[in-house]
């Protein structure tokens, strides 16, 4: 009876003729170019086993790569919004600060043209009444802020101080209903009052003459009349002229020439608070000081108490006067002009 399992060569025998076959044609293949097309050929066979067998991997690590880089992008996405916003935040500081900077540049430009002593303010308030035309600055009472001191930015006259506070005060502005101030044409001289309308972009001239030579485009500066406001600043520019024949005076409409309501930074002015009397007394008496010291300059030894009328004379005033060496001279007469030496000789000391 032929038994079911036929029984073939030992596992020992199998691996060693699969050995020695092996080490057979490595040999071969080494040594001659006899399998190189059967290499190849199996190896295009094989390649697609290869490609089968390693799909799944290549699926897994498709699937897993899209589900990261998504995951990476959106963090990135994030992330470079995050930054994106901070740098726009950053560059609308610096456009603030490159204007800040220009307004500074300009106002301290503005403060080199005046001849009087100007301090810096800042603008901290805005007074919410829409009638009232003021605002409260950073500078008071006790950095020498004075009531009825002009107020300029870097283009013109603002207002002027009407309410003191240790450390703030009110200005109130030119455009103010209850604001006038005298102005002058720049252009001829031609003497106007330059009242507030209530709007911050407009000036009237009130009883100017409907002959007066005064026409669109000309300039108004402060008089200086009235001892408030120093004279010489730009207050307002002339936009509108109108001439009524039935009215005696013409209706005049001006600009400021300050930023009333864009200002942040301005200049208080300290001007000379003399009268014209004090000043001419003042400017003598500093001429005559002037002439006394060139004088004195141009004649040292008449300063010293030592010019040539110390010669002396009998009554011991020589040694006084010089101190040593007048008994020398040996003069016996006296000179007029010895006696006042004497006393001049402890200031020289």
């Amino acid at each position: 009876m032929k038994p079911l399992f036929s029984k073939g060569p030992s596992l020992g025998v199998r691996l060693l003729v699969l050995v020695v076959m092996s080490v057979a044609l490595m040999v071969v293949d080494s040594r001659f170019d006899v399998l190189k097309p059967v290499r190849s050929q199996m190896g295009l066979v094989l390649m697609e086993s290869y490609w089968v067998t390693d799909l799944p991997q290549r699926l897994w690590q498709g699937v897993a790569g899209q589900f990261g880089s998504r995951t990476e992008l959106i963090a990135e996405n994030e992330k470079l919004k995050t930054e994106a916003l901070l740098l726009q935040g950053r560059l609308q500081k610096l456009a603030a600060l490159t204007e800040q900077n220009v307004r500074l540049r300009e106002l301290l430009n503005s403060s080199a043209l005046v001849n009087e002593k100007v301090e810096v303010a800042e603008l901290i308030g805005v007074d919410p009444n829409p009638f009232t035309h003021r605002i409260l600055i950073n500078k008071g009472e006790r950095d020498g802020v004075f009531l009825g001191q002009p107020v300029l930015d870097a283009r013109g006259l603002m207002g002027q101080v009407v309410e003191l506070m240790p450390y703030t005060s009110r200005v109130l502005l030119l455009t103010d209903t209850t604001h006038s101030i005298p102005v002058q044409v720049n252009r001829n001289g031609l003497r106007a009052i330059a009242s507030g309308t209530g709007n911050p972009e407009r000036l009237e001239l009130r009883h100017v003459a409907d002959t007066a030579d005064i026409k669109e485009g000309d300039l108004l500066v402060s008089s200086g009349m009235g001892q408030r406001f120093p004279a010489g600043y730009p207050v307002a520019t002339v936009n509108e002229v109108i001439h009524d024949s039935g009215q005696p005076f013409a209706i005049v409409r001006a600009i400021p020439t300050a930023a009333l309501n864009r200002s942040r930074y301005m200049l208080l002015v300290f001007s000379d608070r003399r009268t014209p009397e004090q000043r001419a007394t003042d400017a003598a008496i500093a001429q005559e000081e002037a002439d006394r010291q060139g004088a004195k300059d141009a004649h040292p030894g008449a300063a010293t108490g030592q010019a040539p009328a110390s010669t002396g004379d009998a009554q011991g005033h020589a040694p006084a006067a010089s101190g040593s060496s007048a008994p020398a001279h040996g003069s016996s007469t006296s000179h007029p002009a010895a006696t006042p030496a004497a006393p001049a000789q402890p200031r020289s000391e």
